[in-house]
């Protein structure tokens, strides 16, 4: 029996586990320092209150229950011996036969970590909610104040970066200042909210056409979203950002600019490139160490035109089906298979009955990606009662214009790389958070 250790419940490490359980010669453990798998594309959704925690998470031992041979423990890597083939975790030591490393990525702010207090990213359940308790701050303190300075402060709101996940927090933003909040609010407008996405590139979702690029930036538009290309930011305080000589005070401002892959890497003392990813054969394992298989955001693939693989869930998702394809040629004596993706296109949504989608030849804008947006993204999420469940809320936000739980809560503090979620002291407060706290929130979605 061959002993294959995954570390990292995301697309890639649960694809691995699905593709060895029940197979014969071999037995899986997967950790990973959460107990849920997290659908990421959909994290956002979480952290503008439309969707809460526990639609999007879902425990990795009900996922694998049914694979006999898959073992799953919550803990953290600390650091793997090459030779000994040795995986050295907070709970004890474990000897392999295989490894696979897919321990995700984290935000990237190019040599400022000190903007992350000021400007969170998204990545864990924890972020989504800070994002989304710093948004809903912002509207609770400008309805209340009296200063017209301050409450315009308030009600302007910057995203750093202008990929699909910036483009998606705008375009919530937008959305819901524009048709939701207005309703409940006496004091302020929300209409009047301003909205900045402030992008390095000549153009936001620099992946897509140019065509579907300038119909996305008119759709944000409409919801009243500044979009700022060519613009680098120099500094990022607790009273806005400074782009250049422009100064923008605002009262929230979110980070979509990079991700950088987490330091296991380097710990272990592979090669990596310069955000830290680990360099991969064309199997996927690791160059001199062929029991040793790296997937998702943590794999650096390099293509014929010198370029790399994107890090989305649908790349993350077939490498850890190569892998486990190639785990069991090794055990059946077959020769391995060189990883080659089939590309399934990308998209973006925008707001309600907009989205872009890009396939080859094929691109599509407005209601159609929408409707093709939705269906991908509730068949890939995890266990029929999620899919109802997104498929309900979607409908009610969508024929009310509704949305979800907006609760402020003091007690919950900023969740950065480093640091732990601090939790109610209360009993009964912490009963209100269910939607925030049912799932473990996370430091970090993977184990370093």
């Amino acid at each position: 029996m061959k002993h294959v250790i995954v570390v990292g419940g995301g697309f890639a490490g649960l694809n691995v586990a699905k593709k060895l359980g029940n197979k014969k010669g071999v037995t899986v453990t997967l950790i990973d320092k959460n107990n849920f798998h997290l659908f990421q594309p959909l994290l956002y959704q979480v952290a503008m209150a439309a969707l809460n925690a526990g639609d999007i998470a879902y425990p990795l031992r009900m996922i694998l229950s049914r694979y006999r041979n898959v073992t799953v423990f919550r803990g953290v890597v600390k650091n793997v011996d090459r030779e000994k083939r040795t995986v050295y975790t907070d709970f004890g030591e474990l000897q392999y036969d295989y490894l696979v490393l897919a321990c995700g990525a984290k935000h990237h702010y190019f040599g400022h970590n000190e903007w992350e207090e000021f400007a969170p990213g998204l990545k864990t359940i924890g972020q989504a909610a800070e994002i989304r308790k710093r948004v809903m701050e912002a509207y609770e303190n400008a309805e209340r104040t009296q200063d017209v300075a301050e409450r315009r402060k308030l009600l302007t709101f910057v995203i750093v970066g202008g990929g699909p996940t910036g483009v998606e927090l705008a375009g919530s933003i937008g959305e819901m200042s524009r048709y939701y909040l207005s309703k409940y609010y006496k004091n302020i407008d929300p209409k009047l909210a301003r909205i900045f996405i402030v992008h390095a590139s000549p153009r936001i979702l620099q992946t897509f056409s140019p065509e579907l690029s300038s119909k996305a930036t008119r759709a944000l538009e409409k919801l009243g979203v500044q979009v700022w290309t060519c613009s680098v930011v120099n500094r990022i305080d607790a009273d806005g950002i400074q782009v250049g000589s422009e100064r923008i005070e605002a009262g929230t401002v979110l980070w979509a600019a990079g991700v950088r892959a987490t330091s296991i890497g380097k710990t272990i003392g592979f090669e990596t490139d310069k955000t830290g990813r680990i360099i991969v054969g064309e199997d996927l394992s690791v160059p001199g160490y062929p029991e040793i298989f790296v997937g998702g955001d943590q794999a650096h693939f390099d293509l014929p035109d010198g370029s790399t693989h994107q890090g989305t869930a649908s790349v993350a998702l077939q490498e850890g089906q190569a892998i486990g394809e190639n785990i069991l040629c090794d055990v059946e004596g077959k020769e391995r298979k060189p990883f080659k993706y089939r590309d399934k296109g990308q998209m973006a949504t925008i707001g309600k009955n907009t989205a872009v989608a890009e396939r080859g030849n094929m691109k599509l804008s407005g209601l159609p990606a929408w409707i093709i947006w939705l269906g991908v993204h509730v068949y890939y999420l995890s266990g029929m009662m999620h899919r109802i469940f997104v498929l309900m809320q979607w409908g009610w936000s969508y024929f009310t214009f509704g949305h979800g739980a907006r609760i402020v809560n003091k007690e919950w503090r900023f969740y950065s790389s480093t640091a732990e979620p601090v939790e109610p002291a209360e009993p009964a407060e912490k009963a209100e958070l269910v939607s925030f706290s049912e799932c473990a929130l996370p430091t970090e979605s993977v184990p370093k």
